[in-house]
């Protein structure tokens, strides 16, 4: 009997741990701890940028061009050269002097074939954390520089596409009839448009791409999903006891849009924002890859996924895969922790959906 006791008086403690790794696992699903890191970090990345990156994101050194990351080795290849006095130009690939052959071999002489490990490329060095490009540019400070971008054309669409979609949205909820029907249509219409060939067909009119109008093909994009979905929330608010205590009291119209009925939509339009500012973001960057975006040399991170992809035939072990992948890395970390953020967003903010713990 002494002995069982004491076995269930330390069995709790024995367990403590899976307690504790129990508790850290509830915590981390009740709180999206890990996508506001990462949003934190890319926004402070966007607004500190000049501060915080390590290079000038457009300055070139062709000596310094596709460094790898900094974790990377040097390779070489084992190689057969005759041993000569001067190497000729044009024969540094089969050829190569005493002095250096000595180096390697002390007792070679005129004339030789010796076997040299020649560095077919330089490793990685910590002044390029995450490598160069082409052009010998640095990748940390070009993605940092991104982040810039991105955040500004997210932050400029949704501010005047979320505007115009939240107003259209009121008014075709509020009136209903005619002015419902022609809102909604023409919203159907826009959604039904490709955006690429929206974007391709400004960019060839206009004489060029830039960030001005990519964000003016964004804000058309976005507004219908903010009229939609503000207009489904009109419905349903217009037809409310306070709404009807309102227009009792001789409410104008707008002042029952914008104080009574525009106040219960925030939840919502904070959610469809959340969800919107992802699929801006990678729409900007697919745009930008697609040469009607962001124009080079500006280091957006689409642009950035188009200089390399020319170099990544090698794949692995030989292409230089560092330029297009780590940018690559920076649009799905961002806009996966976004659709995670907002979907946490939505199961607190809108009751219907709120776990029950």
């Amino acid at each position: 009997m002494a002995a069982n006791a004491t076995e269930v008086l330390q069995r709790p403690a024995g367990n403590a741990g899976l307690r504790q790794l129990a508790g850290v696992y509830r915590f981390f699903r009740r709180w999206p701890v890990i996508p506001v890191a990462l949003l934190a970090l890319v926004l402070f990345a966007g607004i500190a940028a000049p501060w915080i990156s390590p290079h000038d994101p457009n300055q070139q050194s062709l000596s310094e061009r596709k460094q790898p990351p900094f974790w990377y080795g040097a390779k070489t290849e084992a190689s057969t050269f005759t041993v000569v006095d001067r190497v000729l130009p044009g024969r540094d690939d089969t050829e190569i002097s005493l002095s250096e052959a000595q180096r390697t071999h002390p007792e070679a002489q005129l004339g030789d074939s010796i076997e040299v490990d020649r560095v077919i490329r330089a490793g990685g060095t910590t002044e390029f954390l995450l490598g160069t490009d082409q052009l010998g540019r640095d990748i940390l400070s070009r993605i940092i520089y991104g982040a810039r971008i991105s955040l500004i054309a997210a932050a400029v669409t949704l501010g005047v596409g979320g505007s115009i979609g939240v107003l259209l949205g009121l008014v075709a909820g509020w009136y209903g009839g005619v002015v419902d029907e022609a809102i909604m249509r023409f919203v159907d219409i826009l959604l039904a448009i490709p955006l690429v060939l929206i974007a391709l067909v400004l960019v060839t009119t206009l004489g060029g791409a830039s960030l001005s109008i990519i964000v003016a093909v964004l804000t058309i994009f976005i507004w219908p999903r903010f009229a939609r979905q503000l207009r489904g929330e009109v419905l349903q608010l217009k037809n409310m006891d306070f709404v009807a205590l309102a227009k009792v009291a001789g409410a104008s119209t707008p002042r029952i849009l914008f104080i009574h009925i525009f106040p219960g939509t925030i939840n919502t339009l904070i959610v469809v924002a959340t969800l919107q500012v992802g699929i801006v973001i990678l729409l900007e960057s697919t745009l930008s890859f697609l040469g009607a975006g962001v124009p080079p040399p500006t280091p957006a991170w689409g642009v950035m996924v188009a200089d390399g992809r020319d170099h990544l035939a090698g794949g692995f072990s030989d292409g230089s895969w560092w330029i297009s992948t780590f940018p690559g890395i920076a649009i799905v970390l961002t806009v996966l922790s976004l659709n995670l953020f907002g979907d946490w967003l939505r199961d607190k903010l809108d009751p219907r959906l709120r776990q029950i713990e």
